[in-house]
């Protein structure tokens, strides 16, 4: 395992579900471009944005 990922799974280890929430909710009203965002953010924070970049790439299809 790298440590990136070991860092990952540390942090949401010591983080309760709705500390992620919180975080996850925070890393969508504050969305930075991955070209402009810190990589001192929260592992979830940048998680998120992350996930925000793919929805951006990939867009759902409504049912």
């Amino acid at each position: 395992m790298s440590s990136l990922a070991a860092t990952k799974v540390d942090s949401r280890a010591n983080v309760d579900l709705v500390e992620e929430l919180r975080l996850r909710a925070w890393a969508r009203s504050h969305y930075e471009p991955a070209d402009r965002r810190s990589r001192r953010l929260h592992p979830i924070v940048l998680d998120e944005m992350q996930r925000k970049d793919q929805e951006q790439i990939t867009p759902s299809h409504p049912r």
